[in-house]
């Protein structure tokens, strides 16, 4: 598909960014090694993208194009994270947080966390290749390095991830405040309940809404439509947990609660309302490798 000059502001490039956002997110997931973090990645890139059409002419490989700018913009994100660190003194370019079918499989089920301990020429290289299905001269045109260069980047960071495949996860387990966890558990029985009335008594006057992939509403009056709409569906139930190390809402299927989590919800508080929702039902990639723990 090429995106001529003429329709460069057209729906057709917002139609391929939404077939494509599910295979972006889970390349910028494990470039970041967090889905959430991952999600704010992909949203800077396609804003980006849509900014550039006006001067980027007709382009040939669409797909390609999102991919470079998505890959530039986790490197931007990368490099922004490594300065925050007050005393870190590594290469932004290599950081590391403290197409064989068994190479594939070992790759596409590391989590998220586990690429993170890559460095990021390795990293994108595994990531392409072996989670996404991307050729070698498809990987070089995307990342501008030449093939040989993919080559060595995926026979080490191959290597590294069967190597921290057998290391023992010793990071410490999230926990939630009391106060924390009081507001949660208010919030999910009251919805659970379908007591959408006592849930927008919990909103501060100024809360804000991201139905991700979808819109953002702003205060009391406009979020009210939201639970309006969950009301008229029966196809969640909520409980408490954790996606990564943030105190989240886990979405399960109403008819078959026992599975996994298909989607999660993020709150944020403020002097004991709530200040920010935000929601993940249209948006449900992003649960795909995420770490989703129940409380």
């Amino acid at each position: 598909m090429t995106i001529p000059v003429a329709d460069r502001h057209s729906a057709l490039f917002e139609r391929l960014s939404g077939e494509l956002r599910p295979k972006l997110h889970r390349y910028c997931a494990r470039m970041t090694g967090s889905v959430i973090d991952g999600e704010d990645v992909l949203q800077e890139a396609l804003a980006k993208a849509f900014q550039a059409l006006a001067d980027a002419g007709p382009i040939a490989n669409p797909e390609g194009w999102l991919f470079r700018i998505a890959h530039n913009t986790a490197l931007d994100f990368l490099r922004r994270r490594a300065r925050e660190k007050v005393h870190s003194d590594e290469d932004p370019d290599m950081i590391v947080d403290p197409a064989n079918p068994t190479v594939d499989r070992q790759a596409a089920s590391a989590a998220l966390h586990t690429f993170m301990r890559l460095p990021v020429a390795q990293r994108s290289s595994v990531i392409m290749m072996d989670v996404l299905g991307y050729s070698l001269q498809e990987i070089s045109a995307t990342l501008d390095t030449s093939v040989p260069a993919i080559k060595a980047a995926l026979h080490r960071g191959r290597g590294r991830l069967r190597e921290l495949a057998d290391e023992q996860d010793d990071r410490p387990v999230p926990r939630l405040s009391a106060a924390e966890r009081l507001l949660l558990d208010a919030y999910i029985d009251r919805f659970n309940a379908r007591d959408f009335d006592a849930v927008r008594d919990m909103l501060a006057d100024e809360v804000r809404l991201e139905l991700v992939a979808k819109t953002r509403l702003n205060g009391r009056k406009e979020v009210g439509t939201y639970f309006s709409n969950y009301s008229r569906v029966q196809d969640w139930c909520f409980v408490p947990g954790f996606v990564e190390d943030r105190p989240a809402i886990l979405v399960r299927d109403a008819n078959d609660p026992g599975a996994r989590p298909t989607y999660f919800i993020l709150l944020a508080w403020q002097d004991g309302k709530l200040a920010a929702i935000r929601d993940f039902r249209h948006a449900r990639y992003a649960a795909d490798g995420a770490e989703m723990s129940v409380l």
